[in-house]
């Protein structure tokens, strides 16, 4: 049997070899992806292939290779497989921090998130954190690349005082290419004005 994956890196399924007589011999479980993002799984065999692209489809493959599909669902798989289960790893996380308008310095109630940020990431087995920087569309795109850099490494400096390894966190900078809110050109938009963190 052969599992060829598509529409994202990150497929979780359940290959489980079971040893009843009347139980299949493999049972593949496609399990949703963190944020509703779509995905598949094609299961193949020489006996054909089944396509599975909806969460919780299931494919039964039989000794002779045959293939029967069916659904199941969340209570389900965590009833019939508790400890595959909690192999998952954990959803991301994401905050969002905002800045003073043309600086790289945090607003008052974005300092105050930053512990919970360095909680969450020391919670988790990987610990990553990816910080990308923003910029609202005042200014042009050249500084709005830079300070959005700056905004990035700037939380990324805060995390690594508060004693946070640095060989985990990612700073970069988008500028104003990925607005949270669209504005024309020379609109100052405080809710562009940010860094997204996302703790991994």
């Amino acid at each position: 049997m052969h599992l060829n994956r598509f529409s994202g890196p990150a497929i979780v399924a359940l290959s489980i070899g079971l040893l009843a007589a009347c139980a299949p011999a493999t049972r593949v479980t496609l399990l949703p992806q963190a944020g509703g993002t779509s995905s598949a799984v094609v299961v193949s065999t020489g006996q054909g292939e089944q396509v599975l692209n909806q969460p919780y489809a299931v494919a039964d493959v039989n000794r002779r290779g045959g293939i029967s599909t069916d659904t199941t669902t969340a209570d389900q798989v965590r009833s019939a497989y508790p400890q595959l289960v909690a192999l998952q790893p954990q959803p991301p996380e994401r905050f969002v921090l905002q800045f003073e308008p043309g600086t790289s310095q945090l607003t008052e109630q974005s300092q105050a998130q930053l512990p919970q940020v360095i909680t969450q990431a020391r919670a988790r087995a990987g610990g990553e954190i990816v910080i990308t920087g923003h910029t609202d569309r005042q200014g042009s795109l050249e500084a709005n690349d830079k300070l959005s850099l700056e905004r990035a490494q700037a939380i990324r400096a805060l995390l690594i005082e508060r004693g946070f390894a640095a060989a985990l966190i990612e700073a970069v900078g988008r500028g104003e290419r990925e607005l949270a809110v669209p504005t024309e050109d020379e609109v100052v938009e405080p809710r562009n004005r940010r860094a997204e963190v996302i703790v991994r």
